[in-house]
C-alpha cells in the first residue's frame, strides 16, 4: 500500500481570472517538478502524486481575495530549482517578495523565494539542505 507522504489533503488559492492564473501556474511549478494533475470547470489541481494544490474560480462566485498573513511553500529539490522557479515566475508575470537566497533565521539549511502571483498570492520554494543540517548537528 502506497502511503502518501502529505500532511494535507490540498490547498486551494481563489482566482479572478482563471486562464491567466493557469497559465503562471503552468509556467512556474514545473520548475519543481509539479504538474496538472486534474481538471474541473473553474479548477486546475497540480501535484507531483496527488493533486495537492488547486488554483480556482470561488465556488460562491464572490470576489477571490488574497489572505493577510497566507502563503504557500512548494518543495524545491535543489537550489537550482528556487532559482528556477524565482526566474519562471518573475517571467511569467510574478512580482518578487524576497529573491532567492538563504534565511538564516529559518536555520542554515533553508535556502528560498518568495513571489506573488497575478493574483497577489504568496508563494514560496524552499529548499533544504539535509546535508548542511547533518554537519551542523555533528559540529554542535
Amino acid at each position: 500500500m502506497d502511503v502518501n507522504p502529505s500532511i494535507l489533503s490540498h490547498v486551494s488559492l481563489g482566482t479572478n481570472d482563471f486562464e491567466r492564473a493557469i497559465a503562471f501556474y503552468d509556467r512556474v511549478l514545473p520548475t519543481l517538478g509539479i504538474q496538472r494533475m486534474m481538471e474541473h470547470p473553474g479548477a486546475v489541481a497540480y501535484g507531483k502524486k496527488y493533486p495537492e494544490f488547486w488554483i480556482e474560480t470561488p465556488f460562491d462566485e464572490q470576489t477571490a481575495t488574497v489572505g493577510n498573513g497566507t502563503h504557500i511553500g512548494f518543495i524545491a529539490a535543489s537550489k537550482e530549482a528556487v532559482q528556477a522557479f524565482y526566474e519562471a515566475a518573475i517571467a511569467a508575470g510574478g512580482t518578487d517578495d524576497g529573491p532567492p537566497g538563504g534565511r538564516p533565521h529559518y536555520g542554515e539549511p533553508y535556502y528560498g523565494c518568495f513571489v506573488r502571483d497575478l493574483d497577489g498570492h504568496k508563494i514560496e520554494a524552499a529548499y533544504w539542505d539535509e546535508q548542511l543540517e547533518q554537519q551542523l548537528y555533528v559540529d554542535a
